[in-house]
């Protein structure tokens, strides 16, 4: 005679983990992409295309929302405990995708995004996506399946750069490769999965062979297509040429937008050297903060490009990034909370102007411009004050940081030639009488 099961029993595969097991590997995903997004952020400076120097910032924002929805998420899972503790058995994981920072070429370094750790992170989510709980954790689900469809656009999109970096630049081809397989084969080492955390022996966990040293450059890569110049206007460096109405503040204003690009390397290289001092919101707020810079240079040059002027006449300067050399690196915080400050009540006069110009993109992108420098003059002064805080100095002493990087720029000004300045002017008439004549593109 049979008898009757004690209990209701089946076999379910969405149970195989329980919440602490799901909070492990979402901590994991976490630490990862924090990683990433640093090392990322620092290379912003080093790299030259303007189209890759404006377009990684959205991956680094990208990788700032799903670490920050990984967070939370964590917190979510081991309630009441809001405490993310250190990287623990997934410190050789994290310390591997840190290495990244110090890839010996730009070619090397977008080789290995692509080709390793973004198409790790890709295969993570996927795995987890299929063999996690869709019910008890339907909340991961959502914004997981969102960072996948992101990470397959990254990893797409980074390959393309890598490809071209290393058709640029054949003779590093080797160096690259060697790299991005070093990088891999460790991570083979490690963890295949991504879902189950592994340990290194010490000597595998050491320096990868090829490694370089990363240093914040003085100055910073400018895409040869340019007309390369310190210097981006005349008004910079003689206050005698006027900043102009009409087509002159139209065609300045955009000259403006494009060389923020000072202002996305700026922000790439604070997030990096503060990532470990701050807390995790700083780095969430600078991710965005260097988002917003990059799409105020990609505002520039689409409407320089739409007026139809051409790279090699436009001027892409340094001077702002190069004010703040060899300056502790609070200093290149400081001056982005400067220039923020400095220039948000012209915006909506400009932008006023522009209507009445009948120049809707220009009024457009001013408006919005001002929306996201109002977020950054509170991103500035909280950061600054925390920043000062956290060293031991006086919060209130944010405004001698700003005052002082008004002084810096002022000694970089200061610097200008005779020859640069001829330079700048014949460039930026240039530009000015070409639009006069009507040269240009609908």
């Amino acid at each position: 005679m049979l008898q009757a099961a004690p209990y209701l029993l089946t076999e379910r595969p969405r149970a195989r983990w329980m919440r602490f097991d799901t909070a492990q590997i979402l901590k994991r995903f976490f630490f990862c992409e924090r990683a990433l997004l640093v090392a990322e952020a620092a290379w912003l400076p080093l790299i030259a295309s303007i189209e890759i120097k404006t377009e990684l910032p959205r991956f680094i924002w990208q990788s700032a929302q799903t670490a920050q929805a990984l967070r939370e998420r964590v917190f979510e899972l081991r309630f009441p405990s809001r405490m993310l503790d250190e990287e623990g058995p997934d410190r050789d994981l994290v310390s591997l995708v840190n290495q990244i920072k110090n890839s010996p070429s730009v070619a090397a370094f977008l080789l290995s995004l692509a080709g390793v750790l973004m198409l790790f992170l890709r295969d993570c989510y996927c795995e987890y996506l299929k063999v996690s709980d869709p019910i008890a954790d339907g909340p991961t689900h959502r914004f997981l399946k969102l960072a996948l469809e992101e990470k397959e656009e990254q990893v797409r999109t980074v390959s393309v750069w890598a490809e071209e970096a290393l058709a640029t630049n054949s003779q590093e081809r080797d160096v690259a490769v060697r790299w991005a397989r070093a990088i891999g084969d460790r991570l083979t080492i490690m963890d295949n999965e991504g879902v189950v955390s592994s340990t290194m022996r010490p000597e595998e966990a050491a320096p990868l062979t090829g490694s370089g040293s990363y240093v914040v450059p003085d100055r910073p890569a400018r895409d040869q297509r340019f007309w390369p110049c310190r210097f981006y206007w005349p008004d910079i460096v003689d206050p005698s040429f006027p900043y102009g109405d009409g087509l002159k503040l139209q065609l300045r204003s955009a000259i403006s937008h494009l060389n923020e690009v000072w202002a996305v390397e700026t922000g790439g290289v604070i997030l990096s050297a503060f990532a470990h001092v701050l807390p995790w919101d700083w780095i969430n707020d600078a991710a965005r903060w260097t988002y917003d810079e990059s799409r105020h240079c990609q505002m520039g040059y689409n409407r320089l490009c739409a007026w139809g002027f051409d790279p090699a006449e436009i001027p892409l300067g340094t001077y702002i990034y190069e004010s703040a050399a060899g300056q502790d690196p609070i200093y290149r915080l400081g001056m982005l909370y400067f220039f923020e400050t400095k220039n948000i009540r012209h915006k909506p006069v400009r932008a006023a102007l522009f209507h009445t110009y009948g120049d809707k993109l220009s009024e457009h992108d001013m408006d919005f411009d001002w929306a996201d420098e109002t977020i950054h003059a509170g991103y500035g002064k909280h950061w600054l004050k925390e920043l000062l805080a956290v060293r031991g100095e006086d919060p209130a002493n944010y405004e001698a940081v700003r005052h002082r990087c008004g002084e810096l720029v002022q000694a970089c000004v200061a610097t200008a030639t005779t020859e640069e300045v001829a330079s700048i002017k014949r460039a930026a008439n240039g530009l000015i009488a070409k639009s006069a004549v009507g040269h240009l593109g609908a």
